[in-house]
Formats: C-alpha cells, structure tokens, sequence
C-alpha cells in the first residue's frame, strides 16, 4: 500500500509541479528575463560597443571628405577606401542592434513559450507515461536556456578581446582626427596661396603644399592600415563570435540530449 501510495504521490508531483513551473516561468520569470534592468551589464556593454564603432565611422567619414580637399587625383582612391570603411562599420554597428534587441526577445520567448512547453510535455509525458515526451521536454528546456545565454556569453567573450585592443582603438581614432586636421590645415594654405599675387613666393608656397600633401597621403596610408586592424576586430568580436558562440550552444545541447529526431515520440 505505502508503495502504491509512493508511486501515485510521485506520479502526481511530475504532473502538477511541472505546470506550476510553467506558470511561474511565464507569469513571472517572464518579466525579469525581457526587462532591459535585468540585462543591463549586457546592454550597457553593447552601448559603449556602438559608441565606439559610430566614433570610428564619423572619423573615417571625416577622414574620407578632408581627403577629397587635397589638390590632385593621387589621394583620391585612399578616399574612397575610408569611405568603404565606414560602410563595413555600418554592417558591424547593425550586428550590435541585433544583439541588443535580442537579449531582452530570447529571454521572453524563452520563459513564455519555450520553457512553458517544455513543463506541459513532461507533465504530459508522466500522466500518459510516455519518457520520449519527458526527454523531448528536457531538449526544449535546454534549449531555451541556452537561447538566453548566448548573447550574454558572445559579449562577455567580444568584451574580453576588445579589451585587449581598446588602446589600439582609440590610437586609430586619433589618428584619424589628426589626419583630417592637417589636411584642412594643408587645403588652407593652398587657398592661401591662390589669392597670392607675388609668382615668386607662390612658386615656393605650391612646393611647400606638394611636400606636404606627400607626407600627408604617406600619414593617411598608416591611418588606413590601422582602421583595417580596427574594423577585423570588430568584425569578429560583434559578427563572428556571436554565431561562434550559438553554434557552441547547439553543439553542447546536442551532445547533452540528442537533437534527433525521434520517431518514437508520438
């Protein structure tokens, strides 16, 4: 009798504990795990991310429209490759407002739908004593964690490796702001020396221009070369890592469980 007692006692724990969870999943968790205060580390994080790469790209911008200022066609196609620049920051700057987004729309679809399916199918699978529905309620719920987890874990690892680089980042942006300074200051002199009426000290101002134009051009190059740097890790810290680190996720939940499909669940 105690048996039988013990059996329909636990039987009935794994019918009506797993609803009340799902319950609670979406009627309360819900709220913290989509609320911007409950991620604010994280968007915080992404915040200072996207003011990093709008500093670059309005340096690069800058940068690129000085350029086009200097006398000649040479620096012409060092103008145009900053202005690319500026469009492969846009694909990064997009990736950190998808991230951003993300973090609070994984968080409710985790503990209002996933989560909550997961606790059905297991109350379901003990009333009907069915353990194929029980694994795949545990394959929903890992999962739905793991969804949770994966913008969190790809910003604290991108956040790491930015840290690494920030110095060279800032290097890079001042620079570049150095660069536009002296070609505005270059495009100045040569208005300069247009209103200028002596040929003699015009002659001398014009060769004074070509040489800094040159030094200019040979500063901007370095400028280039660095923003390359730049913009890689950005790449891979906001595009690449993020899907690294969601394939790692799957990789781990399919490890754990088994994602495969299971004829006989049904």
């Amino acid at each position: 009798m105690n048996t039988i007692w013990n059996e329909n006692t636990k039987r009935w724990v794994g019918i009506i504990l797993p609803l009340v969870l799902a319950l609670i999943s979406a009627l309360v968790v819900s709220r913290f795990a989509a609320s911007a205060d409950f991620h604010e580390k994280t968007i915080t994080a992404l915040d200072d991310k996207k003011a990093t790469v709008l500093e670059l790209t309005a340096a690069s911008t800058a940068a690129s429209a000085a350029i086009t200022l200097l006398p000649g066609d040479t620096a012409t196609p060092i103008a145009e490759k900053l202005a690319d620049m500026s469009t492969y920051f846009l694909i990064v700057l997009c990736a950190i407002y998808v991230e951003k987004y993300l973090v609070t729309v994984t968080g409710y679809a985790s503990f209002v739908m996933l989560i909550p399916i997961a606790c059905v199918l297991y109350s379901a699978g003990t009333a009907i004593a069915k353990d194929a529905w029980k694994k795949l309620a545990r394959k929903f719920a890992l999962f739905a964690i793991a969804i949770v987890l994966v913008i969190p874990a790809s910003v604290k690892v991108s956040d790491l490796i930015e840290h690494t680089y920030q110095s060279s980042i800032r290097d890079t942006v001042d620079a570049a702001k150095e660069a536009t300074k002296d070609i505005q200051n270059s495009s100045d002199g040569q208005q300069d020396s247009d209103s200028s009426d002596n040929s003699g000290v015009l002659s001398g101002i014009i060769s004074g221009i070509k040489n800094g134009v040159s030094d200019i051009t040979d500063k901007v190059e370095n400028v280039i070369n660095q923003f390359i740097e730049v913009l890689a890790v950005m790449l891979v810290t906001s595009c690449v890592i993020p899907i690294l680190v969601l394939v790692f996720f799957f990789w781990l939940a399919k490890s754990m469980l088994g994602m495969e499909r299971n004829k006989n669940v049904f």
